[in-house]
């Protein structure tokens, strides 16, 4: 069983793995002992890619602002087990209820609950996985006071345990540290031949828009300024990065770094 993202995510780079693979350094192979850090590592699909793809690669970090999602890797890493018991109680007791309004109603409790922010990581990490499979369209969105708000999605039979999954993202999460936090405390962690994958949450299209409202916290004109800072300092230490930027006609913010084009599928 191959690892693949437990989770479903909006942005999850799955579809471009051969491009963002063509787009590597030429000579990534012939690297030794790399050092491989994500700081922002939502699904996470470029992550096991790269892991079972690039043996040459003996450490890894990732990093998210999420709490809620960095526990969920750390649970999956170090109590794989304990969590799939878990999500099989959670799943049958989902499955035995009848009706669409009364799967509605239980999605609810169980949002709310997730919503207590007081829970213990397995219950935690129960939850975001059973709300991540049962909410619409599998979104991760939060309001100003960071709670999740996705309404129910109608599905009767979701996967909400996918053990050999989890069995397999955890062995190979076994090499990864796991870091919650401000991206830029990553750098401390790069040494030797480093390659950072960036993938920030996207610049909002407008003031009004919602489609990543991931944190609390907008990714905003001064976040993309400060993340390009960052950038040079990545660049200046003398490790290589790749990084996912969304341009506008007027923006020139990447100009002096190598930048290409790719094609997204529209999802229907």
């Amino acid at each position: 069983m191959k690892a693949k993202p437990f989770v479903k995510w909006v942005g999850g780079k799955t579809q471009l793995i051969e491009q963002l693979e063509a787009l590597l350094p030429a000579d990534f192979d012939k690297w030794e002992n790399v050092t491989y850090i994500e700081p922002f590592v939502g699904g996470g699909a470029m992550l096991f890619y790269m892991l079972q793809t690039h043996s040459n690669i003996k450490s890894a970090i990732i990093n998210d602002i999420n709490p809620d999602l960095t526990t969920c890797y750390k649970v999956v890493r170090d109590d794989p087990s304990a969590l799939v018991e878990s999500l099989k109680e959670l799943q049958n007791e989902y499955y035995s209820l009848q009706s669409e309004e009364s799967r509605k109603r239980f999605y609810l409790q169980m949002r709310d609950e997730f919503n207590t922010k007081a829970l213990d990581p397995i219950r935690n990490t129960t939850l975001f996985f059973f709300l991540n499979r049962t909410c619409f369209n599998g979104l991760y969105r939060v309001n100003k006071a960071g709670l999740f708000n996705v309404p129910f999605g109608r599905y009767e039979t979701p996967t909400i345990c996918d053990a050999n999954t989890i069995f397999a993202d955890s062995e190979l999460l076994k090499k990864v540290v796991i870091l919650t936090g401000d991206y830029q405390e990553t750098l401390s962690h790069a040494e030797g031949n480093t390659l950072f994958y960036f993938d920030p949450p996207y610049r909002p299209l407008n003031n009004t828009s919602s489609f990543n409202d991931y944190t609390k916290e907008a990714f905003n004109d001064f976040a993309q300024r400060r993340l390009k800072e960052f950038c040079d300092k990545v660049e200046q230490a003398g490790y290589h990065f790749m990084l996912h930027y969304t341009a506008y006609k007027d923006d020139k913010r990447y100009h002096d770094f190598f930048t290409t084009n790719y094609q997204v599928r529209k999802r229907t």
